[in-house]
């Protein structure tokens, strides 16, 4: 554990939020039905979007309902950064079939949309009444969460990013309501993600594991979660990206790696990271591991003077040696090695760079109103030191 304790938090009162039940292991989404029959789910509208279908995995899923005999209607219309239209679709979906239960098939993106869902079946009114914190009043729906990529945590978080199209604003909601009941991360519905997604969501995990692990909210707890998603990340996360379609181990770890990320993130919060990169995908629709992934050396840089120890620490689970290292550079060896892992799983050098990989247009032109978004997201505050306009608009542009 790190020596640089947080002490302002001992002795306050904290929480931690987590799924009341969490299965991890090859084959363990079996356990679908049984699970969301045990919370009294017996007609669920599963929540996906059409790349799950095309390549089998929800065929997979439903093979196992239709094998217990469960009823279940399937949205598969959700898209990357999902939106509030997707969630208004679903929604209608849910109650014209007389659905009374959620499953959520996915990456970030299908859990985001369920929850969306969730909220508004649940409360009523439309999504856009649950932006900020804990604004829902009433529980949800029986809700499983089935994870296929290892890197958001959505399957267990409190969080819900949904794009408000009208504004061009990814609409941060945090709400101890929508944690699923039950969340399952198989590695068997991981072996084929490509590797380019492992790689974005996989650096999407590192972010959460960092900036929660430097948050100003960060825990004891809160830390162990996020050391060891550091470790296995370092561990796993190449191997992933190099073979992930025959090597089970290092998929099986980078389950556990993203979860423990969640755990760490879903209770300290995260950071500007975060707070920037939901700009980029509000703004051009751009993945938002791919932003992290790109963000995080810049933004940890402009964080280290507020807490090297931890710098330090975090250079030293990416595999650095720094134990005959000064404070001050051993916390500098931490951005080389985010930056080394970037190049070893090929995440693209600069945001312009990502931009023409999507066919968008990255423009330094729309850095101010991208700041002025990026300073009003919560996510921001508990950045470890505090962030200007001028910093954040610094900070884009160096990214760029």
């Amino acid at each position: 554990m790190s020596t640089d304790v947080k002490s302002m938090h001992m002795g306050q009162i904290t929480s931690f939020f987590i799924p009341n039940v969490t299965l991890v292991g090859e084959n363990c989404c079996s356990e679908i039905p049984r699970r969301l029959k045990n919370i009294g789910g017996k007609r669920p509208l599963i929540v996906t979007d059409k790349g799950i279908t095309a390549c089998g995995i929800l065929k997979h899923i439903t093979d196992i309902l239709d094998k217990a005999r469960m009823k279940y209607v399937v949205y598969d219309g959700t898209v990357p950064n999902p939106t509030d239209k997707n969630v208004a679709e679903a929604t209608e979906m849910y109650k014209e079939n007389k659905c009374d239960s959620l499953i959520t098939l996915g990456g970030g993106s299908s859990h985001d949309c369920g929850k969306g869902v969730g909220f508004v079946v649940s409360n009523g009114g439309t999504i856009h009444d649950y932006e900020g914190v804990d604004k829902s009043s009433k529980p949800f729906p029986p809700y499983v969460a089935v994870n296929t990529t290892a890197g958001t945590a959505s399957e267990m978080t409190r969080f819900c990013i949904i794009t408000d199209t009208a504004r061009k604003v990814k609409m941060a909601i945090v709400d101890w309501r929508c944690t699923p009941s039950v969340a399952i991360d198989d590695p068997v519905l991981m072996m084929n993600m490509p590797a380019s997604l492992t790689a974005a969501t996989g650096m999407d995990a590192l972010t959460h594991a960092i900036e929660a692990y430097v948050s100003t909210a960060a825990t004891p707890m809160t830390d162990a979660c996020a050391e060891k998603a550091m470790e296995y990340i370092n561990r796993y996360l190449r191997r992933s990206v190099a073979c992930g379609a025959k090597d089970k181990e290092a998929r099986e770890g980078m389950c556990y790696a993203q979860y423990l990320a969640g755990m760490a993130f879903n209770n300290a919060s995260l950071g500007h990271v975060h707070a920037m990169a939901h700009q980029l995908g509000g703004f051009y629709d751009l993945p938002h591991g791919e932003c992290n992934a790109i963000l995080l050396p810049h933004v940890c840089e402009y964080n280290l003077i507020a807490c090297r120890r931890r710098f330090g620490r975090v250079a030293k689970l990416l595999g650095e040696r720094v134990d005959h290292l000064s404070a001050s550079d051993a916390s500098h060896r931490a951005i080389e090695a985010i930056n080394t892992l970037s190049r070893d799983v090929n995440i693209p050098e600069g945001l312009i760079a990502l931009g023409k990989k999507y066919g968008k247009e990255v423009r330094e032109e729309d850095i101010p109103t991208m700041t002025a978004n990026a300073q009003k997201d919560a996510c921001g505050l508990t950045n470890p030191r505090i962030m200007t306009d001028a910093a954040v608009a610094a900070i884009y542009k160096a990214a760029l």
